[in-house]
């Protein structure tokens, strides 16, 4: 499960506006390879959205089936807000939903044709469940 946590408005290369919201994951124990001890943290992403921002407002708190997960990518530059360090990562942190087994399941469904008549007589078929 992931939690809509926030929103945030960004502006497109045309001047209009739009918001993305933002996610976080569940609680996660990491142990320090430095230290060995164990802190929590939470895997965060963000999506964009077409909603207005009385709805995003709103969504804030609602939880969706699915979870964050690692992506790599292209190297990029990133400067941590925190210290100003200029840093190169090579992955991202995606929203990847969780397939809906009945809709699965569903699609999966093959018919079976033994059941219909192939002449145009009604006869009884024989069935195997």
């Amino acid at each position: 499960m992931v939690t809509i946590i926030n929103y945030t408005e960004r502006l497109r290369e045309d001047g209009s506006s739009f918001f993305v919201l933002g996610l976080q994951g569940g609680l996660e124990m990491i142990q320090s390879s430095e230290t060995g001890n164990f802190y929590a943290t939470a895997k965060k992403a963000s999506i964009t959205s077409t909603f207005d921002e009385a709805t995003c407002k709103a969504l804030v708190g609602t939880e969706m089936s699915g979870s964050i997960t690692k992506v790599e990518v292209e190297p990029f530059n990133y400067i941590v807000k925190e210290t100003g360090e200029e840093i190169t990562l090579s992955h991202r942190w995606v929203y990847t939903p969780t397939e809906n087994k009945q809709a699965k399941s569903e699609q999966a469904f093959e018919a079976n044709t033994k059941v219909f008549s192939e002449n145009g007589v009604q006869e009884l078929a024989e069935t195997s469940f």
